[in-house]
């Protein structure tokens, strides 16, 4: 007998052997027919797989990410057995499950392009091979025999993986004519995949290097469902229509010159009005939790990132050194802020009673991405970061911790991302090689961090081998009005900098003491959280950010003058107005505009310049009736402070 501990921490004995299906169905005979997959020890395992030894078990049906990651890792070997059968000789690179749905990456053979024309060709073959219900065998292997098998049928890049991998770990899996290597988990058929589209194509250098043969990426996505299949593709649909691109062009936030170069942002007046809001708001935050502001350079020393180890770790992802005129010295493109931020507490000697130690800066750092991969402001090569760091005593990590964790419910609150997940990302449990610092260290910040959200009774999920290379993390995923995930903020407890720093304190004995150093941001990166406001909100910014408040819209050319008074009175109450004097019919400004999202729309005509009044509309809610100048300036400053007083409180 073994014995299997639940999520409640309740245990059952059962017979050794027993699978994750037949444990669901002794509990319900509905909760086995929706599970999915289901995890030994946090081992995502196959519900079929025989469970030998005592262990924590978990269910997962298609609502968790563990069952959609084997639902689409299923998928995607369907779709590699598809283009298989359509396209004889195909070579396979990986094809792994994504965060919606999955990819694999392939060259065809002489003479096939894959296009968008062949995408209902790939899809009703699917749907003709999962309705076969093919079981998926997963089989141990030797490298030896992997090794046979591939290259007999010419799938050079398995044998390259296969290259890798330590013999006695590498595992296959079968289902009708097609055999993967793979690890797994996987659904036990592929009779549940009932709904699929394949979503685009593209090209990904094999294994990401530039200097590799390309590949074919094809995307796909399925469901257990059709009807969740025509759900997801309206979410895309109205994902076409809040995309950041799209509203930032419309809006006039932001733009990208070829010229300039690839994935460096240029903000216009509109967009840098949007973006210096964020920024003031989070100073005026930080100013009353006790930070100071600081500016440090847009280039380092090298040997600054060599002493951080951010250029053993990063530098490959970095733009190349730049080497000065004079022989030997080297400085790089700031790719991170806290090397900087080292620098200036060791400035000058330290005391106990200076610390906490909180600095803070909206520093630019530039990392190189690939061209295929830069999208908009989510992925760019220069962005910039709302970072700060907190230099603190070991005593005073968890409060530090907590307090940060305050001014991100605040920015959460004030921006209505109101559904978040928090995640504390820990070291892997085997490889500790990517890791710098001693276990004793890592303990500590660890325990500092899971300790923190008790606190704050702040459900979080665990995550190994997600940490930073220098600390754990606690990270916060919001969903947006989609329903999408994106990781936002971050706040990461670090003991490793000051040590490869030798920052020192003085403590109250007297003695030099080593300080503990939190890494935090907020809003992670502006150009990234713009980019997710943008489509969480379609361009609907609340009214004290949005870049212009109101617009003043003349009947005709005559009332220009007058409506220029108005922007004048209004900006000099520091309300952000402009003015839409274009010779064009009424109708076509206020649809024009409202397309702006631009809240509060003021027509003027002859009744409004002989009452110096301001016939008013407001962006959704139609016509408001006349207001003098006056008591409009009165309602946007009313309407702005009761924003404000929601997230201050």
């Amino acid at each position: 007998m073994i014995k299997i501990t639940f999520p409640d921490s309740s245990v059952r004995e059962y017979s050794e052997g027993i699978t994750g299906y037949e444990i669901a169905e002794s509990i319900s005979p509905a909760l086995a027919r929706d599970l999915i997959s289901c995890s030994i020890n946090d081992e995502i395992i196959e519900i079929n797989r025989p469970i030998t030894a005592d262990g924590a078990i978990k269910l997962f049906k298609w609502d968790a990410p563990e069952a959609k990651h084997a639902f689409w890792h299923t998928s995607a070997h369907l779709m590699a057995e598809a283009m298989q059968e359509l396209w004889p000789g195909t070579q396979f690179g990986i094809g792994p499950a994504i965060e919606n749905g999955f990819y694999y990456d392939v060259m065809p053979p002489e003479g096939v392009t894959i296009t968008e024309s062949d995408f209902e060709k790939i899809e009703k073959k699917m749907y003709e091979l999962a309705a076969k219900k093919e079981a998926l065998v997963r089989q141990s292997i030797s490298k030896a025999d992997a090794l046979d098998f591939f290259g007999k049928h010419g799938q050079t890049y398995k044998q390259e993986l296969i290259a890798e991998l330590e013999d006695g770990q590498i595992t296959t899996y079968t289902q009708g004519n097609y055999t993967d290597l793979c690890r797994g988990p996987h659904l036990t058929t592929t009779a549940p995949i009932k709904a699929v589209k394949v979503m685009a194509v593209s090209s990904a250098y094999w294994r990401g290097d530039e200097k590799r043969p390309q590949l074919t990426r094809v995307y796909g996505i399925s469901f257990p469902k059709k009807k969740m299949l025509d759900e997801y593709l309206q979410l895309l649909e109205e994902a076409k229509r809040r995309d950041h691109r799209k509203i930032g062009k419309e809006m006039e936030l932001f733009m990208f010159s070829e010229l300039v170069g690839k994935g460096l942002p240029i903000w216009l007046p509109k967009g840098t009005v949007l973006r210096l809001q964020l920024e003031d708001f989070l100073k005026r935050i930080q100013k009353r939790f006790g930070y100071q502001q600081v500016m440090t350079p847009h280039i380092g020393s090298k040997n600054l990132y060599v002493t951080s180890g951010h250029y053993a770790k990063y530098g490959k992802d970095s733009f190349q050194p730049i080497h000065t005129p004079e022989e030997g010295e080297e400085y790089m493109l700031k790719p991170m802020n806290c090397p900087h931020h080292c620098s200036i507490f060791a400035w000058k000697p330290r005391s106990y009673k200076d610390l906490p130690l909180r600095i803070a800066e909206f520093g630019t750092v530039y990392r190189y991405e690939q061209s295929g991969e830069l999208h908009g402001l989510t992925r760019v090569r220069g962005f910039t970061q709302d970072d700060a760091h907190i230099f603190c005593r070991p005593d005073q990590v968890k409060g530090e911790f907590c307090r940060v964790m305050d001014i991100i419910m605040i920015i959460f609150k004030a921006l209505k991302f109101d559904k978040f997940e928090a995640q504390i990302s820990l070291r892997d449990k085997v490889n500790r090689e990517k890791y710098i610092g001693s276990d004793e260290v890592w303990e500590k910040a660890e325990q500092a961090i899971i300790e923190a959200c008790e606190e704050k009774g702040l459900p979080a999920k665990v995550e190994y081998g997600e940490a930073a290379f220098y600390g754990p993390k606690l990270d916060f995923m919001v969903k947006d009005a989609l329903g999408r995930r994106w990781q936002l903020g971050t706040i990461q407890v670090d003991y490793n900098l000051p040590e490869r720093f030798q920052l020192e304190y003085t403590g109250e004995d007297n003695k030099k003491h080593r300080p503990v150093m939190i890494h935090r941001a907020p809003f992670g990166s502006m150009e990234r959280f713009v980019a997710v406001l943008i489509e969480h909100t379609a361009g609907k910014f609340p009214l004290w950010l949005t870049p212009d408040q109101c617009v003043v819209l003349p009947i005709s050319d005559k009332y220009n003058d007058y409506a220029e008074q108005v922007r004048k009175q209004l900006e000099d109450n520091d309300i952000r107005c402009a003015i839409d004097d274009r010779s064009e019919k009424i109708g076509r400004k206020i649809r024009d505009n409202e397309l702006k999202h631009i809240p509060y729309l003021l027509i003027v005509g002859e009744k409004e310049c002989e009452n110096q009044t301001l016939s008013v509309r407001r962006q959704g809610e139609g016509d408001q009736g006349s207001l003098s100048i006056e008591q409009f300036v009165e309602k946007i400053k009313n309407e702005v402070e009761a924003e404000k007083n929601q997230y201050a409180s």
